[in-house]
C-alpha cells in the first residue's frame, strides 16, 4: 500500500489555504485561490499532482457534502416561493445557452476556425453550455453570507430544474447518435426519482422527529450520523437507480433535514469537515483535472468566444427569465452570474459526447478552457455583482441586535463607574462615614 495520497492531500491542503488567503486580500472569494491552487499543481502547472481514484472519489464526497450543507441551510418557504423562478429562469437558461452555443459551433466550423464535425457536433456544443454546476457559486455565496436570500434561494431551486432539463437535452442529443435511451424513460426515471425524493424524505422526518421526542436532548451526537446517511443513501439511488446527479439527491436530502428542529446543530457539525478537508479537495481537483493539449491561434481564439459565449448566455438566459418573474435589474444579474458556472457537470456532458463519438478530440480542449475559466469567473462577477448590495432583512436584524446589545454593555459600564467616582467622592466628603 502507497501513502503518497498523504502528501497529496497535504499539498492540496497547504496551497488552497494560502492561495485562498493570497486572493482574499485583493477582495476575491477563496474559492478562486484553491482552484488557481489546482492548476498550478496539476499538468496545466507545475505537474506535481495528478488525479487518482482516491482524490477523485474524495472530490465527489466533497461536493455531496457541499450540496447536503446547502440544502441544510435553504429556507424551504423561501424555496417554495422561488419555484415559480426557478422554473424560468432554469427554462431560458438552457434554451438561450444550447441557441448560442450550436450558433457559435456552427459558424466557427463555416468559416474555417475549426474543423466541421457535423451539425450534431455543434448541437452538442450548445448542449454542454447548458450544464449548470452551482457548487462553487453556493461556496461563494455562503461566504458572502448571500446564500439564504431570494437570489440565493432561486439559483438553488433553478439549479435543481437546470438539472433535470440539461439532463433531458443530453438524452435527446445522445438518443439522435444512437448511444442513449429513450426520451420516455429518462422523463420516468426523473419522475420516479422525486416520487422516491418525496418519501424517502417524508419517511426520514417522522423518524427524526419521533426520536427528538422520545429522547428529547440525550445523544445529539447520532443526529449528524443519521443525517449524513440520509445524504449518502439519497445520493447513491439518485445516481445509480435514476440517473440524476448524485448532488441533486444530496440537496434533497439537506432540505429534508432543515425541516427537523435541530437542522442548526446537524449543519454546524458538517461546517468543519468541508472546511478542513472535502471543499479545498474539492476545488483543487477541478484544476488538477485541465490537461491543455495542443493549440494554434484559431483554437485559442474560438476558447475565448466560447467561454465568452458560455458566460453570456447564461447572464442573459437566466437574468431574462429572473426578470420575468418580477426581479429587478440588479437581482436577475446578480441570478445570471450565479448560473453561469459549468464545473463538473459540462466536463461529464462533454466526455459523454466524446464516448459517442459526437465530440471529436479537438473539440475537448475549448470546453476544458471554458469549464475553467468560467470556474474563475463566477466566483470575481458575483463579488462584483454583490458589492454594495442591501443586506438580507435577516442580516439587517441580527445587526442591529449586535449594536444594540452592544450599546447596552457600554451604558452599564457608563453606569457602573459613575456609581464609582459617587462612591469615591462620597467616602471623601464624609471620612467618618
Amino acid at each position: 500500500m502507497s501513502y503518497h495520497f498523504l502528501m497529496d492531500l497535504a499539498l492540496i491542503l497547504l496551497s488552497t489555504k494560502l492561495l485562498g488567503l493570497f486572493t482574499q486580500r485583493f477582495q476575491m472569494p477563496q474559492v478562486v485561490g484553491a482552484l488557481l491552487a489546482g492548476l498550478l499543481l496539476g499538468p496545466a502547472g507545475l505537474n506535481i499532482l495528478a488525479e487518482t481514484g482516491f482524490l477523485s472519489q474524495l472530490s465527489e464526497l466533497g461536493v455531496i457534502v457541499l450540496m447536503f450543507s446547502a440544502g441544510m441551510g435553504t429556507n424551504i418557504q423561501e424555496l417554495k416561493n422561488s419555484g415559480k423562478a426557478g422554473f424560468s429562469v432554469a427554462l431560458c437558461g438552457v434554451v438561450v445557452p444550447l441557441v448560442m452555443g450550436t450558433a457559435l459551433a456552427w459558424g466557427a466550423a463555416k468559416s474555417g476556425m475549426v474543423s466541421d464535425g457535423g451539425f450534431l457536433e455543434d448541437v452538442f456544443v450548445g448542449t454542454i453550455l447548458t450544464a449548470t454546476s452551482v457548487s462553487i457559486t453556493v461556496e461563494t455565496l455562503k461566504e458572502m453570507g448571500k446564500l439564504d436570500t431570494k437570489v440565493g434561494n432561486t439559483i438553488l431551486a433553478a439549479a435543481l430544474i437546470d438539472d433535470v432539463l440539461g439532463l433531458i437535452a443530453l438524452t435527446i442529443v445522445s438518443s439522435v447518435a444512437g448511444g442513449g435511451e429513450s426520451l420516455l424513460l429518462v422523463l420516468i426515471k426523473i419522475a420516479l426519482f422525486f416520487a422516491f425524493a418525496l418519501a424517502a424524505g417524508y419517511a426520514a422526518l417522522r423518524l427524526f422527529r419521533w426520536m427528538m421526542e422520545r429522547n428529547h436532548e440525550q445523544n445529539l451526537r447520532r443526529y449528524p450520523v443519521l443525517a449524513f446517511v440520509l445524504c449518502l443513501v439519497m445520493a447513491y439511488c439518485a445516481e445509480e437507480f435514476f440517473g440524476v446527479a448524485d448532488i441533486t439527491g444530496a440537496y434533497a436530502a439537506g432540505l429534508v433535514i432543515s425541516c427537523t428542529p435541530k437542522a442548526t446543530y446537524i449543519q454546524s457539525k458538517y461546517e468543519p469537515l468541508s472546511y478542513l478537508l472535502l471543499t479545498p479537495v474539492f476545488f483543487a481537483s477541478i484544476g488538477i483535472n485541465v490537461t491543455v493539449g495542443t493549440l494554434n491561434g484559431t483554437l485559442v481564439l474560438f476558447s475565448i468566444l466560447l467561454l465568452v459565449i458560455s458566460v453570456i448566455s447564461k447572464m442573459v438566459g437566466c437574468g431574462l427569465g429572473a426578470k420575468f418573474c418580477g426581479f429587478d435589474g440588479r437581482e436577475s444579474l446578480q441570478v445570471g452570474v450565479g448560473m453561469a458556472c459549468r464545473g463538473e457537470v459540462a466536463l461529464i456532458v462533454a466526455n459523454q459526447g466524446l464516448a459517442l463519438g459526437v465530440l471529436s478530440s479537438a473539440m475537448m480542449t475549448p470546453v476544458i478552457i471554458t469549464v475553467i475559466g468560467g470556474t474563475i469567473l463566477t466566483p470575481i462577477l458575483l463579488k462584483l455583482v454583490f458589492k454594495n448590495a442591501p443586506k438580507p432583512e435577516a442580516s439587517v436584524l441580527v445587526d442591529h441586535y449586535r449594536e444594540t446589545a452592544q450599546l447596552d454593555i457600554v451604558a452599564d459600564r457608563l453606569l457602573d463607574e459613575n456609581r464609582k467616582l459617587m462612591e469615591q467622592g462620597g467616602s471623601s466628603s464624609h471620612p467618618e462615614k
